[in-house]
């Protein structure tokens, strides 16, 4: 892969120290950090340079939670009257949407949405796929999509006794092996359900039973809309966690997804089985489902992360939403700053380190070769203390100029110049007319 030299940047190293190196440089050899400094140019005889030009320079992000497969539903209005409730937006349009994929929309939808992550600055993805017409083999699709661009994926298939249960555990389970026998780092796998509401008894002793075997975490949608804890208990007379701990679900790989409805002893359950929950803002004022207890989580010793849950792939942006969802909803301007900026940069970074192989969210030796470079020159003091003031409200606005993958630079100049962009877009242009109808 060769050597790779970023000189003449204001490094937010993120590391142990947090250090902001005002004017450094970060050497790479293959897929890894060597050094970060300031050293000189000459210090290390690389294969290629880029010259930042004094704008930032810091780890690629992470997205904790998508829904890669979504891509095509952009401005899509399902037939039918208009959903009243979160249920029936399931019903009426995900459900009709992930059942009209075929194979090759498969691959499609989550190679835009890989590209549009990584021109936002995004070098891993934690995806929760579904595709019940087109099950078998779709994690595939997806991982080609991930090696098409460069990033890093952590994939799943969603278990659901809407569609034939067998089949996508099975998906689950071939793919885990995959990703062991493979055993490369860029792709990993957990266990994918989609949500308590949709899982019976029998198909959660089942994915239970097999994944544990296996060693591996679960992905799972908890406490989303009122209706999932509601028909749990209507059912079983469990809580949610209660219920996910009856079958030995939660643990310190396992990703619970959204916790809006989560009651303060369910956040000491996830504490002490050191499970992670991943919240998507944006995702949950889209679907008026109410606000997520984000600071009481952490309060709990929660490790909480952020994610897109399909709504888009930029980052930063969930950042902001967070911050300003806790805010408006505590009616309390002093609250969430630091904590939304820090569950990106550092918690997703805890995340994703506990799922993968190779440490990244660093600048540092050792550290996985993930690096963005911003288009961003600030007009205002740009240093340690004001850097969190600059990415939710100067870095959430600007483009990402380069961005680099496992040592690989993946953007250029805003391009990806390693794909046919204009193809790409023409085929999913075409696809998504041909989905619609076909909903239609």
């Amino acid at each position: 892969m060769g050597s790779l030299l970023i000189t003449n940047g204001r490094l937010v190293t993120l590391d142990e120290d947090d250090r902001f190196i005002d004017s450094g440089s970060v050497y790479i050899e293959g897929n890894r950090i060597v050094d970060v400094g300031e050293f000189a140019a000459d210090t290390y005889s690389a294969d290629r340079t880029i010259d930042a030009g004094g704008s930032l320079v810091m780890p690629g992000l992470i997205n904790a939670h998508h829904h890669l497969y979504s891509t095509f539903a952009r401005g899509f209005t399902p037939p039918g009257p208009q959903a009243q409730n979160f249920e029936e937006n399931l019903k009426n349009l995900w459900w009709k949407l992930d059942s009209a994929l075929n194979t090759d929309d498969v691959y499609f939808s989550a190679l835009l949405a890989i590209m549009h992550a990584a021109r936002a600055g995004c070098t891993t993805i934690i995806d929760h796929h579904a595709s019940p017409a087109c099950w078998d083999g779709s994690l595939d699709q997806v991982e080609r999509a991930f090696r098409d661009v460069g990033l890093s994926g952590c994939l799943c298939y969603e278990v659901s006794d809407r569609n034939q249960v067998g089949e996508g555990i099975e998906e689950n389970e071939r793919y885990i092996q995959k990703c062991r026998d493979a055993d490369d780092g860029q792709m990993t796998a957990l266990f994918g359900l989609h949500a308590l509401m949709t899982l019976g008894t029998r198909t959660l002793e089942r994915c239970a039973e097999i994944g544990n075997s296996l060693d591996v975490g679960f992905h799972v949608h908890a406490a989303e809309d009122e209706i999932d804890g509601r028909l749990t208990m209507d059912r079983y007379g469990r809580r949610t966690m209660d219920r996910f701990l009856d079958f030995g679900i939660p643990g310190p790989k396992t990703i619970f997804v959204h916790g809006v409805h989560f009651e303060s002893r369910e956040l000491d359950l996830l504490r002490s089985t050191d499970s992670m929950l991943v919240n998507a803002p944006e995702s949950n004022m889209n679907n008026g489902l109410g606000v997520a207890p984000i600071l009481d989580m952490l309060k709990h010793g929660v490790t909480v992360g952020v994610g897109t849950d399909g709504i888009s792939s930029h980052m930063i942006s969930q950042a902001r939403a967070m911050y300003l969802h806790q805010r408006t909803y505590h009616r309390d301007p002093t609250i969430a700053f630091v904590e939304a900026c820090e569950i990106l940069l550092k918690n997703n970074r805890s995340i994703c380190n506990r799922l993968f192989p190779e440490p990244r969210g660093m600048l540092a030796p050792g550290q996985l070769a993930d690096i963005i470079i911003p288009d961003y020159v600030p007009f205002t003091p740009l240093n340690a203390e004001t850097f969190y003031g600059h990415l939710l409200f100067g870095l959430s606005f600007s483009r990402i100029r380069t961005t680099i993958a496992r040592g690989r630079v993946i953007v250029e100049d805003g391009n990806l110049p390693h794909v046919d962009e204009a193809a790409i877009r023409a085929q999913c242009a075409e696809r998504a007319a041909e989905i619609w109808a076909r909903i239609n």
